[in-house]
């Protein structure tokens, strides 16, 4: 295996999984309007997966040999995605950006599962399971909108 091949397909999704946490805590504590009470709980439901998953990318650089960067400023200088709207947000909004950053995430994502290919099929198929369930999330906040 490729360490550095593959730690550098992992680290930008670590990357990508905290600012995904940390814009789900920002739009959870900031969200106005009639889906309150539904988004709200849907937005947790996001942040614990992130987090979660963020763990397991960590848990698998640090397995093959290499080291995990989830510092603030690292994700902040790192990060694709663009800055969470701040103060109050409307429903409408919240689900508008939160679907637009997991479609970012996933499209990003599932070109790393391409290349990762034989370099490390563990990682690989992490990272399958990641995009799995980041595009369930991304169902269910469509489907808040309609």
């Amino acid at each position: 295996m490729d360490r550095d091949k593959v730690a550098a397909e992992l680290q930008p999704t670590l990357v990508e999984l905290v600012d995904l946490a940390l814009s789900g805590k920002q739009a959870h504590w900031n969200l106005t309007g009639e889906l309150f009470r539904p988004l709200h709980l849907q937005l947790d439901e996001l942040v614990v997966d992130a987090r979660e998953w963020g763990d397991q990318v960590a848990e698998r650089m640090v397995t093959i040999g290499s080291s995990a960067d989830g510092r603030v400023a690292t994700v902040s200088a790192d990060t694709p995605l663009p800055a969470f709207p701040g103060g109050a947000v409307p429903s409408g909004k919240v689900v508008t950006e939160i679907v637009a950053r997991l479609d970012e995430i996933v499209e990003r994502v599932r070109g790393r599962i391409g290349r990762l290919g034989d370099a490390d099929p563990v990682s690989q198929d992490l990272l399958t399971g990641i995009t799995a369930g980041l595009e369930k999330h991304r169902w269910m906040f469509v489907a808040q909108s309609r």
